[in-house]
């Protein structure tokens, strides 16, 4: 049997997600992406040059990888042909390499239309959603509605489910916004004249991935978008995503079973950051976060938004541990808390006004909750680059070794830096 590892965020996202799976994929034949859209942003620095994916599966930067876009993921068939081409414009080559389920549900201008509009309407809660389209897809694929990308194949009965759709939410951004309708022709000259780059690549994916774990020496990474806190039913909620970013979207997005999956890493910023509103109780404000904005560069690599930051929860990611059946994390951003004098861990919460009874789990509706912070001392030296566990300091040790005795899970990677060379491995799932 081929060896799988499932790779996802266990917090709000923005955990370093895309670094990692390029690191990984080294060593990998197969990248599959299971669920979200392009409101995922992937940052990777190769050779200190930046590239950011949101569609494409992150370990296609490697020759050797085949990437798959399973069937939980929406697609927005112009983002990804971008994408393709800024590739192409790097001597990235990608189609030839790419696989794509028939069943992705198709994210239109319509969608990504109703997004906006919805963000700015009055009297409304604000999500902070990243305005690309991605919940109305979703919506339309619960609604049995919507389009699948599949359907280009036949296009007059395409063309006649695409009119159905438009006049359908012409009919809100006209009479509920007060707002311009799309244009029906344009959005389908559009879709036709790009369609044979797609119809080439689709494939039943969920056939075609069983097949590759039936055989024997193939690696198989699956990418997970978003993170856990995120999750449209484990998460924030309302304040979440629209798919499910814990492990349960691995089996819905791509067919599979759970017996095929033999490795589930979650990886975790040294701190916390989210975007967009909702509860955060570790937020930190003030000088404090300017320094972590600045140094961590959190900025949404698909927003450009700044982020919102705060000190690492172990309560929360003990949740996220157990929702994901996590085997290990991986440990990232280390290097941004070189030089504090001290670092502060939440181990638990308060409740507000109700005799300061300590909590130790994570509800989705954390408000009146205060945190409660373990401190320790921070290093005081640079840990950028380091790719030697021995190499780093006590204090950077005895904060690794304190999340591990909290978690009670271990820290198999850690990564000091943005880039590939960036990383001590303690434990290699694929050379074992």
């Amino acid at each position: 049997m081929s060896k799988t590892m499932v790779v996802l965020g266990t917090q709000w996202g923005d955990e370093g997600k895309g670094k990692i799976i390029d690191f990984l994929s080294k060593n990998a034949t197969h990248i599959v992406r299971y669920q979200g859209g392009n409101n995922a942003g992937h940052t990777l620095i190769v050779k200190k040059k930046k590239i950011v994916l949101h569609l494409i599966p992150s370990g296609l930067l490697y020759k050797n990888i085949i990437g798959i876009i399973g069937n939980g993921v929406v697609v927005s068939p112009t983002a990804l042909i971008k994408e393709i081409n800024i590739l192409k414009k790097k001597k990235i080559k990608v189609l030839d390499r790419l696989v794509i389920s028939k069943y992705c549900p198709l994210v239109l201008k319509y969608h990504v239309k109703m997004d906006k509009l919805r963000e700015n309407f009055k009297n409304k809660i604000i999500i902070g959603t990243t305005r690309r389209g991605i919940g109305p897809s979703y919506e339309d694929k619960i609604a049995r509605r919507g389009l699948r990308i599949g359907d280009l194949k036949n296009f007059d009965f395409f063309k006649y489910r695409l009119k159905e759709l438009v006049n359908y939410y012409n009919y809100y951004f006209i009479n509920y916004y007060n707002d311009k309708p799309v244009n029906f022709k344009k959005l389908l000259n559009k879709l036709y004249n790009i369609k044979d780059i797609f119809l080439k690549i689709l494939k039943n994916t969920t056939k075609f991935l069983n097949k590759i774990i039936s055989k024997k020496k193939k690696k198989i990474i699956f990418e997970g978008a978003q993170g856990t806190f995120l999750d449209i039913d484990h998460g924030t909620y309302p304040y979440v995503t629209s798919s499910n970013t814990t492990i349960g979207g691995v089996f819905t997005g791509t067919g599979i079973g759970p017996k095929n999956i033999n490795y589930i890493l979650g990886v975790v910023k040294s701190y916390v950051t989210r975007v967009g509103n909702g509860p955060f109780i570790t937020e930190i404000f003030g000088d404090l976060n300017d320094f972590f904005y600045l140094k961590g560069k959190e900025s949404g690599s698909t927003t450009g938004r700044r982020r919102r930051i705060g000190w690492l929860d172990i309560v929360a990611l003990r949740k996220s541990i157990f929702i994901n059946s996590l085997s290990s994390l991986c440990l990232t951003k280390i290097d941004v808390l070189d030089y504090l004098p001290e670092i502060k861990i939440c181990i638990g919460y308060k409740k507000i006004n109700k005799n300061n009874k300590f909590l130790d789990n994570f509800e989705n509706n954390i408000l009146n909750k205060k945190p409660i912070y373990k401190i320790i001392k921070g290093w005081n030296v640079s840990t950028y680059g380091i790719s030697n566990f021995d190499d780093l300091p006590n204090e950077t040790k005895n904060f690794i070794f304190l999340i591990e005795k909290l978690t009670n899970i271990p820290i198999d990677i850690i990564s000091t830096g943005p880039d590939r060379c960036h990383t001590i491995v303690r434990y290699s799932f694929f050379k074992k």
